[in-house]
C-alpha cells in the first residue's frame, strides 16, 4: 500500500506468483533473473514459469525433445499456411504469427490436449477395478469414432513417434516418469489396430502428449505447450515468405481458379 495505491485493492488485483517486479529487481517464481540468464535453457524457464520450480535434467530433456517434435509440419498446415499468407500484407512478423496461433483449435492443433483427455479417462476408468483392456475398450465406445492422437493422413507411421516414445521408455526405466499414460498409450494403439490390414499408429500428438501428461501437464497446457513449439515454424515460415518478397500471397496461385458452385 502507497499513496498510489492507499488500500491495496489494485496491487491485489493484480497479484500473481508468477513474476516480481519493483525498480532494480526482476524476479521470476521468486528466481532473480541475473542469476537465470545464462545458466538456465528456455525449456528449463517454461517449466518453471509453468510449474513455479526448476526441473530436473531429465525432465527438461523430455519436455524439449517433445517441443522440438511440433515445431513444424510444413505450409499444408493451416497456421503455417496463414503465416504465409499473412506475412505477404503489410502486417509485420507479429501480426502474422498471431494470424497463425490463432487457428490452432481443436480441429487443428487440440490433438495432444484432447489425447491427454482420452488417457486420463482410460487411467480413470482402470483405477475402479477394472483391467487396462477394458477401460480402453469402454472409453473408446463412448467416444466419436475420431480418436485424437492416432492415425495420420501423411504419414503411414509419423517419424517422430518412434524416437519420442524410445524416450519415454527410458524414463520410466530410470524412473523419471510413471508410466501409466505410457501405458494406456500403448494399449489404445494395440486395440485399434487388432485385425486391420492397414494399422493406425500412434501420431505426433499422440506421442507428446503422453510426454506432457507423464511430466505432469494438465491437459490444456498440452495444447499450449504445441502453440509455443510450432510458434518457432510459423516464425520460420513468416519470416522466410517476408524475405522472398511477394505480396498478397493468396491460399492457390494465381493461374488456378476456385471452382464456380452453382
Amino acid at each position: 500500500m502507497n499513496d498510489i495505491d492507499p488500500t491495496g485493492a489494485v496491487a491485489g488485483w493484480w497479484a500473481t506468483a508468477v513474476s516480481r517486479m519493483e525498480p532494480g529487481v526482476i524476479e521470476l517464481r521468486g528466481h532473480p533473473v541475473q542469476e537465470l540468464i545464462g545458466t538456465t535453457s528456455l525449456t528449463s524457464m517454461i517449466w518453471l514459469m509453468l510449474r513455479g520450480e526448476l526441473p530436473g535434467a531429465r525432465e527438461a530433456a523430455l519436455l524439449e525433445a517433445a517441443l522440438v517434435a511440433g515445431v513444424d509440419h510444413g505450409p499444408q498446415a493451416p497456421s503455417i499456411a496463414i503465416a504465409r499468407m499473412a506475412a505477404t500484407c503489410g502486417v509485420g512478423l507479429n501480426s502474422a504469427v498471431a494470424s497463425a496461433v490463432n487457428t490452432l483449435g481443436d480441429s487443428h492443433g487440440g490433438a495432444g490436449e484432447q489425447c491427454v483427455e482420452l488417457l486420463t479417462e482410460i487411467l480413470q476408468a482402470e483405477a475402479t477395478g477394472i483391467g487396462l483392456e477394458t477401460a480402453v475398450r469402454q472409453v473408446i465406445a463412448a467416444r466419436p469414432r475420431y480418436l485424437p492422437g492416432f492415425g495420420h493422413r501423411f504419414h503411414p507411421v509419423d517419424p517422430r513417434r518412434d524416437p519420442l516414445l524410445s524416450l519415454v521408455d527410458s524414463a520410466v526405466a530410470d524412473g523419471v516418469v510413471p508410466g501409466d499414460h505410457l501405458r494406456a498409450g500403448r494399449a489404445v494403439e494395440d486395440i485399434l489396430n487388432r485385425g486391420r490390414a492397414e494399422p493406425v499408429p500412434m501420431n505426433i500428438d499422440g506421442a507428446t502428449a503422453i510426454i506432457y501428461a507423464e511430466l505432469g501437464f494438465p491437459a490444456p497446457l498440452a495444447r499450449g505447450l504445441f502453440v509455443l513449439s510450432r510458434s518457432i515454424g510459423i516464425l520460420a515460415h513468416a519470416w522466410e515468405e517476408t524475405e522472398q518478397g511477394r505480396r498478397n500471397k493468396g491460399p492457390i496461385p494465381r493461374s488456378i481458379l476456385p471452382a464456380h458452385l452453382p
